[in-house]
């Protein structure tokens, strides 16, 4: 062990010797120190430093002062011990992502077959008489026509360059756009630290060795560090050690403190030992940036927990790539070992799962059909009818027509797939996700703001959330008298006041204070624990100070500090005596204090005996009556324990926490946010049922929710404590059973004084339960640590962003950041909004793409030419999917969202209504078409432009056709912004600046196109008559959509509803096998034969990459651990036909290995890592 001191001059000379960064510990010492655990690090401290104090001498930093904050000593810190900051990977270059757009199966099949085009269109065979060949080459003879046979195949590819460079730039944004979304998550992550003796709160990444930090419960610790003084100090270490078992930290048997693990109880000051990349955290990401590159060569086999070899794919698939490297942003990211257990698919994404697959299965066919019609005519018309053989200098001519045919096949194929539908949902998640920020959700998983239009059920906290979380005492029982507002300080003897004002000044955390307003005549700031302040608030209210009595004794000077845990529901403070004796100041619940004390002060400040029948006489006159007004009541109470009795064994708390004397009950008051009535009002017009779910005993929780409109007056709703809720839900052995909780959760509306085990099991009941028809959808608020489990159970977790400890926020999907129940509400129209918003761009795009498809496919049959040509329908498709998904998914909400029941989980994405818009619109568009391609040419008298020769000019005739397809579009769009049969589908248009600019853009860009386009888009100059007549065709879709609305859908029987969510019975089959492998019905679908098809349809995934990215670890603080499964991604890499199945619990590390969104297990080694 001497060997660390070699280079170092002993403890006592460091102050000395003050050469510039000579700090008497180098990075490797401190390094060294940090891997030690427990009793090892207890004696290597004693060996060879004497103790933390000589630590924190070596560090130059002073334990009660801390750093004086000096930017040259900062500096000089930064230097020697690196900074708090885990560099991130570099993002892609915008390169990559055009590289990652052209993996695409469809483009890459139409950039081969317009390569081919080019080629031949080059190619002249030589002397190849043309009649030979028959009437095919008819119209080559046109020297310059048949130059100019390329443009096709370059306007293809020109096509596909534009297609690709917009996929590239929408990646790149939404990458840019989520790493700003990430920076501003970390500079919100403060944390406590003192510096020239004043407390003062840091971002996390301005830390730096020396520094004495404040840690309390619900922090996560952002650095190592060693332990100077602790309170009652447990940690949660599982994310990095595994363990479950909380830990107790002390200065003689544990006082290592490392990074990335959370303090579930006390508190307590450390010096901060090592940051960044030196901390336990920043160790484990080198090693696993090292490891990254060697598993990428070679697909290993690991162990699961659950004991499953499976494979592992390497992490070279785009997904994970992606993935870990949004991931590798976070600050501080511990390395998880934890039993995840996989969170279903958001609901949205599981419909258009399923519908994609559908429509790709539809387009393959027809585009094959297609391809095999026209080669079958050729073939026999060619060869059969006109009886000519196959002569050899005509093959390049039969191969160009062949090529012409196997395009327009592509073509068709490109149009049947809704490239974009996966833009559409990202635009829209991401558009409302920075909406959102402005309404005070602060978005961790983009799926959540879609999640959380379908909720059925919220489970509210009380305190912050309903209330406004700014505690007053208003009244109080001091000395057998119960005062309704807060006495005069006369009126209380002056031995109970002093023992009163102690008690409180003391037993509360020092970090708990109340400070001057901010602004002239506002309200004093509250800081640390809201129920504190409000007694500090009395302590000033009876013209005392708290402040010098807490200077007098200091935390230093507190013998033992049981502090508050959901379990105590009281905190204790023992203080040492001068005569050897102890005393301890209590305060907590009134019903569980009271029930401990055996004494009372009377009106003269003397002691008298408190028995069960005074205790129940209180209750009943005291207790119930302020609880009946909406108050928390707080119990403060005092212990002696004389000096001869000895010293009591204080960990038996039973005992301690007995024969107590009380000083006061208190009321405290939170009165409800003004806005809330309204807000729950809202809720329920909505058909969302709100539940308030909190500790505070059942009188005060019933006249809360009584004021905010939770429980109504002459409804049959149920309140109940948490012990009533387990005795009803419990079986005898004391197991919960679902069919108990169906009885019971449907009618409740409050439960009181409940744990956070009851919330969790509440919600699960919830989620789990069959008794309706849906399966209900569950958002939950938590700001507690111990809220985690329920926030994670949840469909969406919301934490709070002000009283909310960081382990809540690392579990939630939303972070509200005012602590506002409101927001809820908005976030609730923001998800319908997102929903919304993916429909009215499906009924868009599917009648785009039905009439498309069907005109190519018929059109191709008879006239063996496809009357849209492939640059047009990629015109068509591609631009006017990407900029109407812009248009119709930027819709703002409104509040007439909120005024219908929640969609569920299993309603069609496609209702009736819209199917009968969707059919309606594409009859009319394909009568108006059929009608122009085969007697246009009479009805504009012009020439006909059927059965034209290869590489002949555009005709008048198709271009028509074409501009009257287009405008139909167009027009068809602003019907498509309504999906529920409304009349006025121009209703708030003028509020959507981008859907007019998308519009307007549209139709000036289509009238260049046709008047310049020329031979690439193969159109000709159109007339003003003949451009007028395209309008008002155009213009006939309002009308049409006017008379298709009047039409009652239920009249329409045969109509079907398509892209529904999980059945009923696949919902049980999931349920039953909830601890096995889950595999999605979609991904069974899939299996069956389309699998390599529809891993082309690259597209879809790489623009739902931000969706799943955000899923899988878009966590504000480190390692919110998602495992979305995403069967499109599951297909990424070829092996991942053989490792479909997911394992539910995997030894998950650091956020570089977590698992793509596929669900493919971390690597090898990272697990190995993670199980150290």
């Amino acid at each position: 062990m001497a060997n660390n001191t070699a280079d170092h001059p002993p403890g006592n000379s460091v102050a000395e010797g003050n050469h510039d960064g000579d700090f008497g510990m180098a990075v490797t010492d401190l390094r060294d120190l940090m891997e030690l655990r427990s009793a090892e690090a207890v004696t290597l401290i004693q060996e060879t430093y004497g103790d933390v104090q000589g630590i924190c001498r070596r560090l130059k930093t002073s334990p009660i002062e801390g750093l004086s904050g000096n930017p040259v000593d900062l500096e000089k810190r930064h230097a020697s011990f690196g900074k708090n900051f885990i560099p991130p990977k570099k993002a892609k270059s915008f390169l990559a992502l055009v590289w990652e757009a052209l993996q695409d199966v469809t483009l890459i099949i139409l950039e081969i077959a317009a390569i081919i085009s080019l080629g031949l269109s080059f190619y002249h065979p030589p002397g190849g008489d043309s009649e030979a060949c028959g009437q095919v080459a008819g119209g080559v003879e046109d020297e310059g026509e048949s130059q100019a046979g390329w443009i096709e195949g370059a306007a293809i590819l020109f096509s596909v360059i534009i297609v690709v460079l917009v996929t590239a730039f929408n990646d790149w944004s939404k990458e840019k756009q989520f790493r700003g979304l990430q920076s501003r998550i970390e500079q919100e992550q403060k944390f406590t630290v003192i510096r020239k003796g004043q407390v003062i709160q840091i971002p996390v990444a301005e830390l730096v060795v020396g520094d004495i930090a404040q840690i309390k419960y619900g922090d996560l610790l952002p650095a190592d560090g060693i332990l100077i003084q602790g309170n009652d100090l447990k940690i949660d270490e599982s994310s990095l050690t595994g363990e479950s078992d909380q830990v107790r930290k002390s200065l003689e048997k544990d006082p290592m403190l490392l990074s990335g693990t959370h303090v579930m109880e006390g508190s307590g000051r450390m010096v901060v030992s090592a940051v960044g990349l030196n901390s336990q955290t920043g160790i484990i990401f080198t090693l696993l940036g090292a490891s990254e590159h060697d598993e990428e060569k070679k697909v290993k086999k690991t162990k699961t927990q659950d004991g499953i070899a499976l494979e592992i794919q390497p992490l070279k698939s785009e997904e994970a790539a992606e993935s870990e490297e949004k991931e590798e942003k976070e600050e501080v990211k511990p390395v998880k070992k934890v039993n995840v257990t996989k969170k279903e698919k958001s609901v949205l994404q599981g419909k258009l799962t399923k519908l994609a697959v559908q429509i790709g299965k539809a387009g393959l066919i027809m585009s094959a059909l297609t391809v095999i019609i026209l080669i079958l005519f050729f073939v026999i018309d060619t060869f059969a009818i006109q009886g000519r053989t196959w002569v050899a200098e005509c093959t390049p001519i039969y191969i160009q027509y062949f090529v012409k045919f196997f395009i327009i096949g592509v073509t068709v194929l490109v149009v049947a797939v809704p490239e974009g539908l996966p833009l559409a949902v990202t635009i829209s998640l991401a558009y409302s996700v920075k909406k959102m920020m402005k309404d005070n959700n602060l978005v961790r998983h983009l799926d959540a703001c879609e999640t959380m239009g379908n909720a059925t059920a919220i489970c509210s906290d009380k305190t912050g959330t309903l209330t406004m979380n700014r505690m007053t005492v208003v009244q109080a029982y001091i000395g057998d008298t119960h005062y309704r507002t807060v006495p005069e300080p006369d009126a209380i003897k002056p031995e109970t006041l002093e023992t009163l004002v102690n008690s409180i000044s003391i037993n509360s955390a020092y970090t708990t204070k109340i400070l001057p307003p901010e602004k002239e005549g506002g309200l004093p700031r509250h800081v640390g624990n809201k129920t504190e302040c409000a007694l500090l608030g009395l302590v000033l209210e009876l013209k005392r100070d708290y402040q010098p009595i807490r200077e007098e004794i200091p935390e230093e000077k507190l013998y033992k500090v049981y502090t508050f845990n959901s379990s105590r529901k009281s905190m204790s403070t023992v203080l040492k005596n001068a005569d050897g004796g102890y005393r301890m100041y209590s305060k907590g619940a009134s019903e569980i204090i009271l029930r401990k004390c055996s004494r009372i002060l009377d009106t003269q400040g003397q002691p008298r005996n408190f028995k069960p029948k005074d205790r129940d006489e209180m209750v009943r006159k005291v207790i119930e009556p302020m609880a009946c007004e909406g108050l928390r009541t707080i119990c403060v109470a005092f212990r002696d324990f004389p000096a001869e009795a000895g010293e009591p064994n204080w960990e038996v708390e039973n005992d301690i926490l007995n024969d107590l004397t009380c000083i006061a009950v208190t009321g405290i008051e939170d009165p409800v946010r003004h806005e809330v009535p309204e807000a729950i009002a809202k809720c329920q017009r909505a058909g969302i049922t709100v539940r308030m779910v909190t500790g505070d005993n059942i009188n005060t929780a019933r006249a809360i929710a009584t004021k905010c409109g939770i429980l109504l007056p002459g409804e049959d709703f149920l309140c109940m404590e948490g012990k009533e809720f387990n005795q009803q839900i419990r079986n005898d052995q004391g197991e919960v059973e679902q069919e108990r909780l169906d009885k019971v959760w449907p009618k409740l509306r409050v439960l009181a004084r409940s744990s956070p085990t009851d919330k969790h099991t509440l919600v699960k009941g919830i989620i789990d339960s069959t008794v309706l028809e849906t399966r209900q959808v569950v958002a939950v608020t938590g700001d507690g640590t111990n809220d985690g489990p329920a926030l994670k159970k949840a469909d969406v977790g919301f934490a709070m962003g002000i009283a909310g400890t960081d382990v809540a926020k690392e579990a939630s999907d939303i972070i509200l950041t005012d602590d506002n129940f409101t927001s809820i509400v908005k976030a609730v129209m923001w998800g319908r909004n997102v929903y919304d918003s993916i429909s009215k761009f499906l009924q868009f795009q599917l009648t785009v793409n039905v009439v498309a498809v069907i005109v190519a496919f018929t059109g191709a049959c008879i006239t063996q030419d496809s009357p849209l040509k492939a640059v047009q329908m990629l015109w068509v498709n591609l631009i006017m999917d990407t900029l109407a998904s812009l248009a119709l998914a930027t819709e703002p909400p409104t509040e007439s969202l909120l005024l219908r029941k929640p969609y569920g989980r299993n309603k069609p994405l496609i209702s009736r209504t819209m199917m009968k818009n969707i059919l309606g619109h594409a009859v009319y568009q394909l009568v108006i078409i059929f009608t122009l391609l085969f007697a246009g040419e009479k009805i504009f008298d012009i020439d006909c432009g059927r059965n034209t020769p290869l590489h002949s000019p555009p005709t008048e005739h198709y271009t028509i056709v074409f501009n009257v397809f287009v405008m139909m579009q167009l027009f068809n769009e602003i019907n498509a912004r309504k999906i529920h049969g409304e009349r006025n589908v121009f209703e708030g248009i003028y509020k959507n600046p981008i859907f007019c600019s998308v519009v307007l853009g549209t139709f000036v860009l289509q009238i260049v196109i046709v008047q310049f386009g020329g031979k690439p888009f193969s159109c000709t100059a159109l007339t003003i008559d003949q451009w007028l007549w395209c309008v008002f065709i155009g213009v006939g879709e309002l009308l049409w959509g006017q008379l298709i609305s009047a039409i009652p859908t239920h009249h329409l029987k045969f109509l079907k509803e398509a892209g529904h969510g999980t059945t009923k019975e696949e919902m049980h089959a999931e349920e039953l096998t909830e601890g096995d492998d889950e595999i999605d019905h979609a991904e069974m679908e899939l299996r069956r034969g389309q699998i390599l098809w529809f891993r082309g349809l690259n597209r879809i995934q790489t623009q739902m990459d931000v969706v799943y990215t955000f899923q899988t670890g878009q966590a504000a603080v480190p390692g919110a651990l998602r495992r979305q499964p995403s069967v499109v991604s599951q297909h990424n890499d070829a092996t991942a036909t053989k490792t479909l199945s997911s394992p539910t619990h995997v030894g998950l590390s650091s956020s570089s290995s977590l698992t793509n969104s596929a669900g493919a297990p971390p690597p090898a080694a990272s697990s190995s890592t993670a199980g150290n």
